[in-house]
């Protein structure tokens, strides 16, 4: 995951909690150095929260 000087608060915490969650570890800064399937659950993960809460909130 390239480094973000313009990534939204909320957004970073999001990362970082969903990191948390599929046993990634994210350092401050400059994560680069993860392995692309480490980057693919984080990033995947979010989206399929980001689209569950979207669907729960048009029903």
């Amino acid at each position: 995951m390239a480094t973000r000087n313009n990534e939204p608060e909320a957004l970073k915490k999001f990362k970082y909690e969903v990191a948390n969650e599929v046993g990634v570890s994210l350092k401050d800064g400059y994560n680069g150095d993860i392995s692309a399937r480490d980057a693919g659950k984080v990033g995947g993960n979010m989206v399929k929260k980001m689209i569950k809460q979207a669907e729960s909130q048009l029903r």
